[in-house]
């Protein structure tokens, strides 16, 4: 697990921030924003994790995805400005302390639930909602090491050389 630094902290704001902005800024509902943005190729550049390489100005970001998927008026369903602030907030700093993509956090943490949760968890220990977060989907940290799979195929092999 990677330290949350000085780094981790600027692009965790900025995420944050722009996903907060995208109340104001869009006609469209909260959904098609965060699909948009889950494909936009400033998601790419976030997910490198190194705010030097990224111009963290929000309304640039949100410029950047408008250019690339145009204006939309599709869908009126917004979340509040907090509950998308801490969801973006918690999705980078999973993404950058745990080295995960944000795609993989989309699929297993959806926004919606996160919403719901948000009410409840926004103001604990952070490290504290992603435990309780995994609790709920029957994961552990182990969810994020992306070497789990080969040390159980060598811990499989050890053990099985070393018992005959």
């Amino acid at each position: 697990m990677r330290e949350f630094d000085l780094n981790g902290l600027r692009l965790a704001e900025y995420q944050a921030k722009l996903f907060e902005a995208s109340v104001d800024r869009f006609n469209c509902s909260t959904a098609i924003f965060l699909r948009r943005f889950l494909h936009s190729d400033l998601l790419e550049t976030l997910d490198k994790n190194h705010s030097a390489i990224l111009n963290l100005y929000v309304p640039d970001g949100l410029d950047s995805i408008e250019e690339q998927f145009g204006p939309s008026n599709y869908g009126k369903v917004k979340f509040s400005k907090d509950s998308l602030f801490w969801i973006g907030y918690l999705y980078r700093y999973i993404s950058y302390t745990r080295d995960i993509s944000t795609r993989v956090l989309f699929k297993t943490f959806s926004y919606t639930k996160l919403n719901e949760l948000y009410y409840v968890y926004h103001t604990q220990d952070i490290e504290w909602a992603i435990s309780n977060i995994l609790e709920l989907h029957n994961l552990t940290e182990d969810f994020f090491d992306k070497n789990l799979r080969l040390k159980k195929v060598m811990y499989e092999y050890y053990f099985k050389n070393n018992n005959e």
